[in-house]
């Protein structure tokens, strides 16, 4: 499990023992990659030397005896122990650890509430990460939950108290894809309230033209100066309510496309990775709909197998229905063993592995034609936001072809033309997918 707290610290060395048996563990973190710290017990030495300090309960001592707990599957022992924690005058790391391990032990038990209970306070109080959220496999399960999404729109729309770190990030990704949005604003407000001014001192000169007598200026020419200064007011303050609504909709695309990344899939090595981890490898094509309309599908590919492979293709078939059978047993999350195995475990190693061109080599000679989704609530929930966005009743049968960097490319109801895809997806080896990555 992520400790949370740590995320705070590029270089924070814990020690968790009693001071006759000290371990120093050094924590390099990275805000886009997982942490993983191993606790040591924080009971004392059975030596009859022991002083008794070392049996002083502490914050720092029941984090650690509850992650040894949790790796042992005790999650109710473990729920408790962050319980405790939270009432021992904790520091800010501690409370933060507490309240996200505590996340994650109900995240195991399928209690949503209490899990986005937990990380709403410690990303108000104590300067949790959003990205930790999105990132850590140990809440796909929460991830799947309403209360996941009511989470991530507060930290979308960045209030005082929680997201603005995730909304800031949001906001950098834009303007690297919307550049000039900050320019055109720029000439939206200045060129209204040069039409403002002009207008403030044209609209007397309207007055004495209309009164008329001698000096009067001529009326029409100052009606239609009042009448274009005015229209030009108007068309601007449209463009930047448009514009800025062009904004929003781009930001809630964004978390799409970083909730997508993050989606968990199982290739044919019985591996599970992230959608991230291949990306500039496979172009995914996620076939969702009900499981004869899928089949079908799947069966009419098998005869642009070949050409389907040599542009990339990798089929990623959603069952509707099938993510609403309870992923987590309510008694707990079982053995360790059992857990690494039913959910996805992506680490920091993995990761740093991935990032190497010999790995990299290694997970394209796993992928293979078709892959499975290993949470597909959360699948499910991804692909019914994408069609609300984009005008489609959610639920119906829809294809989402990616793009090598991860993006959707295209989209449509029913199934695809695989004899269109064909002609319309370049090979991997091409000049047109070398500019796609």
């Amino acid at each position: 499990m992520a400790v949370a707290g740590a995320l705070a610290l590029n270089h924070h060395l814990l020690c968790f023992s009693n001071p006759r048996t000290v371990t120093w563990i050094p924590a390099k973190l990275n805000p886009q990659k997982r942490a993983y710290l191993s606790f040591t017990s924080c009971t004392s030495s059975s030596s009859s030397s022991t002083s008794p300090e070392a049996n002083v309960q502490t914050a720092e001592s029941c984090v650690n005896l509850g992650l040894s707990l949790f790796s042992k599957g005790r999650v109710k022992d473990a729920l408790a122990q962050f319980e405790t924690a939270l009432t021992l005058d904790p520091n800010a790391m501690e409370a933060q650890a507490a309240l996200y391990n505590k996340a994650c032990c109900h995240a195991y038990r399928g209690e949503g509430k209490k899990a986005a209970d937990c990380l709403r306070t410690a990303l108000r109080e104590y300067n949790l990460k959003f990205g930790t959220i999105l990132n850590d496999p140990d809440l796909a399960s929460f991830r799947a939950l309403p209360e996941f999404k009511e989470l991530q729109e507060e930290a979308r729309l960045g209030g005082e108290d929680i997201g603005y770190s995730f909304q800031r990030d949001l906001k950098l990704i834009g303007e690297v894809q919307a550049p000039f949005r900050g320019v055109r604003r720029f000439f939206y407000v200045a060129f209204s309230a040069a039409a403002g001014i002009s207008t403030f001192f044209t609209i007397p000169r309207l007055f004495r033209a209309i009164k008329g007598g001698d000096g009067a200026p001529d009326i029409w020419e100052t009606a239609g100066n009042v009448a274009i200064n005015v229209g030009g007011i108007i068309v601007l303050v449209l463009l930047f309510f448009w514009d800025n609504k062009k904004e929003e909709e781009q930001l809630a695309q964004i978390s799409r496309d970083e909730t997508l990344s993050r989606l968990p899939l199982r290739l044919s090595t019985n591996r599970v990775v992230e959608l991230v981890q291949l990306r500039d490898t496979v172009r995914p094509v996620i076939l969702a709909g009900s499981k004869e309309t899928v089949s079908l599908a799947i069966k009419k590919a098998e005869r642009f197998r070949t050409e389907l492979l040599k542009r990339g293709v990798l089929l990623v078939p959603v069952i509707w229905g099938e993510g609403r059978a309870p992923q987590v047993e309510k008694k707990g999350f079982g053995s360790p063993s059992k857990t690494a195995a039913t959910l996805p475990s992506i680490g920091e190693d993995f990761e740093k592995r991935t990032e190497s061109i010999t790995a990299k080599s290694r997970l394209k000679a796993e992928v293979r034609y078709k892959a499975e989704v290993v949470s597909p609530a959360e699948w499910e929930r991804w692909i019914k936001d994408q069609q609300k966005s984009e005008g489609v009743t959610p639920g119906e049968d829809v294809y989402i072809i990616l793009r090598l960097d991860g993006r959707v490319r295209r989209s449509g109801k029913g199934m695809p033309d695989w004899q269109q895809i064909v002609k319309e997806l370049p090979a991997m080896e091409a000049l047109l997918s070398k500019l796609e990555r």
